[in-house]
């Protein structure tokens, strides 16, 4: 490998970063909180960096590549520069704690990291080479419903192929501001900046959401917003501060609903107001629904996008006309990373299995009625539970925990725990939660944290996140706990299990 020349062609680069790199060879900057204004030109010579240095160190073709993301313009270059070496990008977001990167460390086993522009090694020792990342772009880790994050493999050809149905679907132009709060450590983020960049618009890159910076850039002439649901609803009660009004209003990740859409409507009359729905595995946006068809398909998904399929398996738990919604598209991942059993488990025939309840209405388009899988989705942020319950449980004094999603009228969903201590023990929910403040990211951290003598057992006598959920909710409804050390009474068609240490 001492030998390998630089990459002066298209032989290793990909489509991801040849995109990337023309839109970066045009004149032009990327505006954000930390920098202000960093010119394309200034962004090419630090991806240039990034790639000499990698393949200075020997870096493997397809080889994965850490890349901290802090929603900077220097993260473009960075993203860059790993592609021109021909290296496969693995993002993780800079906050991420020393036990999440140390996980990701030992899943990917990467030797290199960058970050805001510089090159760090992490090991000496090459990772296996594997086929499935042969021509891959991106390893996005999502929450897995065992509990552990799954690393989904993009392919560079696939996401291309998805940025032009969307570049036709959603008519970005030159003239455009794209205000982008959404991490790019997530699919959502990252394609709504490459569509900006490709289609030579101006990117706007906020670290985090909040109404006052959205203001201030509303307020300097941004025409496009992409959002989740859950900041819509956190920015209507005072938008009727804001002086303009994006003509296009992007939103993704959690269910609108009929509600907020009218909400924003009635707001915002002018605004075309864009509901994507779509999964990491699937390449995202799937379904689109538009104002031109609001009116009558309000409540659903919208239509496939281009070169989608779908079809709503067999009826679930007899339910008429209710079962889960399986894709076919010809974007989606290459597979799990070193998981081919969770990759074929995933699929019905060339269907991807969502894990959405779904139907057909009567007038042809698809209206999602809930979920079989157990992630929680909050704020747009993805959870899963059993890896709530998993670190829970491997404190001293924990004997078991069960965490569930509950219905919330701002984040859409909010994240219910309940533990279980062992015999002899004394612990209080603050101390628990300052404990599991240290081992989870924020977003992970559970809204309502109740220590009780025993977790809720359906009739099989197993623990049912089900029924935690049905308590969860009645308690919420009846106020029943006090949301930081709860020891309000069980509600609920079951009982709690007798031994305090199950679970």
């Amino acid at each position: 490998m001492a030998g390998r020349p630089l990459p002066g062609g298209d032989d290793m680069i990909g489509e991801l970063g040849r995109l990337l790199s023309t839109s970066l060879s045009r004149d032009g900057a990327i505006l954000d909180h930390w920098a202000g204004r960093t010119p394309f030109n200034v962004l090419r010579a630090q991806a240039t960096n990034i790639r000499d240095r990698l393949l200075a160190g020997r870096l493997y073709p397809d080889e994965p590549v850490h890349v901290a993301i802090g929603n900077r313009a220097t993260d473009i270059a960075c993203i860059l520069g790993v592609w021109e070496a021909g290296g496969v990008v693995v993002p993780f977001h800079t906050s991420a704690l020393p036990a999440t990167v140390n996980r990701l460390a030992a899943m990917t086993q990467a030797r290199f990291v960058v970050d805001a522009g510089m090159v760090k090694e992490l090991s000496t020792t090459p990772p296996p080479k594997r086929s499935l990342l042969r021509g891959a772009a991106l390893v996005i880790l999502t929450s897995g419903s065992t509990g552990m994050p799954k690393g989904v493999v993009l392919a560079h050809d696939r996401l291309s192929g998805k940025l032009d149905v969307l570049t036709r679907l959603l008519s970005f132009t030159a003239a455009d501001h794209v205000v982008l709060p959404l991490q790019l450590t997530f699919i959502y983020g990252l394609w709504v900046a490459l569509l900006t960049l490709s289609t030579g618009a101006t990117l706007y890159l906020m670290p985090r959401f909040s109404p006052d910076s959205l203001r201030s850039y509303m307020d300097d002439g941004a025409t496009v917003l992409a959002l989740v649901p859950s900041m819509l609803r956190t920015l209507l009660p005072d938008s009727t501060l804001f002086n303009k009004f994006p003509r296009l209003l992007l939103t993704g990740g959690e269910t609108l609903g009929a509600h907020l859409r009218y909400a924003v409507r009635d707001i915002w009359p002018e605004t075309n107001l864009v509901d994507l729905y779509g999964l990491t595995e699937t390449g995202s946006c799937d379904f689109s629904l538009s104002n031109a068809s609001a009116i009558t398909a309000a409540g659903s998904i919208g239509f496939p996008t281009e070169g989608i399929k779908f079809r709503i398996a067999d009826s679930e738990q007899g339910l008429t006309g209710i079962g889960e919604l399986q894709i076919c598209t010809p974007f989606g991942m290459l597979g799990y990373l070193d998981d081919p059993t969770l990759t074929s488990a995933a699929f019905a025939d060339e269907f991807f299995r969502t894990g959405d309840l779904a139907r057909v209405r009567p007038d042809g388009l698809v209206e999602l009625v809930g979920r079989s899988k157990e992630i929680v989705s909050r704020g747009g942020n993805k959870i899963a539970p059993q890896e709530i319950d998993q670190i829970l449980c491997s404190h001293p004094a924990v004997a078991g925990a069960l965490s569930a999603g509950i219905p919330h009228p701002r984040l859409g969903e909010t994240l219910y725990t309940i533990v279980v201590l062992k015999a002899d023990t004394e612990l209080t929910a603050t101390e628990l939660r300052h404990w599991l403040s240290e081992r989870l990211e924020r977003f992970k951290l559970p809204d309502t944290l109740s220590i009780e003598a025993c977790l809720p057992v359906g009739s099989t006598g197993k623990a049912s996140r089900a029924l935690l959920r049905e308590i969860a909710i009645a308690r919420s409804e009846a106020r029943e706990l006090d949301p930081e050390n709860g020891t309000g009474g069980v509600v609920g068609k079951a009982s709690f299990c007798r031994d305090r240490r199950s679970g």
